[in-house]
């Protein structure tokens, strides 16, 4: 258990995942066990490798999980001393934060898309309690983050904010829209509509931060947004989501690879690509980066990524 652990998050350094879609195990009806697709592994793996100095995190709401029964993928992300696996006993990870009341509430429970936006709700608990970044378990690290400013966020399209790659301060403005955030999210839940808990949080208060509806008002601007980073989307989203296919398709190789060239991250858009089987050795974009930022994890993880 996170709250309970020996190694607790650092001041700020830390990078988490949250995963709250766990599957049952094969053998055993009695337990919720985390199981993590390579993809998720790789993401966890790459986020360790290009930043030794950070604690990463991977939370999990499952009832527990067994070391000897990781799959492979998994078990290579253990051999960074930096990489950590941990339970959240939801209950208690919300007592004394501003949301406490309502989760206790049970609404979100009422929720179309419950695993969702139980995992839009705890990336902004864990960054209010803790400070530090928070990324979304389909994105791939580039390059280290360690060297960023410590509160940001980035734009995923011409329109639109993300919550897939997220770094607030454990105090001060970044502490202050952590808790914004679930103020928010409390305010505005809607069980029904996919993105409005996530992505529609932290749009909604970096316009009330940066006082403008227009986004490239916000972009670069940290003066305006009171410290607040917002970056192009070149820097965490360098292929926009109707292009996911590209970094499936070895024809899209080169075009793909100069996309991502500059860019610290790279999502994957699971929502559409979860279900694209891809080959190891395949040559496309998405296969060379993997070999590149997670290269444990792609020597384990068998004939498909």
């Amino acid at each position: 258990d996170l709250l309970q652990s020996t190694i607790q998050p650092k001041h700020g350094k830390n990078i988490f995942f949250v995963e709250t879609n766990c599957s049952w195990h094969e053998h055993s009806k009695a337990f919720r066990l985390l199981n993590l697709t390579v993809r998720q592994a790789c993401a966890v793996e790459s986020a360790a490798l290009h930043n030794p100095s950070f604690q990463v995190f991977v939370l999990f709401a499952c009832s527990t999980y067994r070391e000897a029964a990781l799959p492979a993928p998994i078990k290579a992300t253990l051999g960074y001393k930096n990489v950590q696996l941990r339970q959240l006993q939801l209950l208690e990870y919300v007592k004394d934060t501003p949301v406490e009341q309502w989760f206790q509430s049970g609404a979100i429970y009422n929720s179309s898309h419950v695993t969702s936006h139980i995992s839009d709700f705890l990336r902004y608990v864990t960054l209010y309690r803790y400070g530090g970044i928070y990324m979304d378990m389909d994105v791939l690290v580039l390059r280290s983050l360690e060297q960023l400013p410590p509160n940001y966020t980035g734009a995923e399209s011409a329109t639109d904010l993300g919550a897939g790659v997220m770094s607030f301060s454990p105090v001060g403005i970044g502490h202050q829209l952590a808790k914004r955030c679930l103020l928010d999210l409390e305010q505005n839940f809607n069980g029904q509509g996919w993105g409005t808990n996530g992505p529609g949080v932290i749009t909604r208060v970096s316009q009330n931060v940066c006082d403008t509806f227009e986004l490239t008002e916000m972009l670069n601007n940290r003066e305006r947004c009171r410290g607040f980073q917002i970056y192009e989307p070149s820097v965490f989203y360098p292929v926009a989501s109707p292009l996911w296919l590209d970094y499936f398709e070895p024809a899209k190789l080169s075009l793909t690879l100069e996309r991502t060239a500059a860019a610290y991250t790279a999502h994957m858009w699971n929502t559409f690509s979860k279900n694209k089987l891809m080959a190891i050795g395949s040559g496309s974009a998405y296969d060379k980066l993997a070999q590149q930022h997670c290269p444990k994890v792609y020597a384990a993880a068998g004939e498909y990524l």
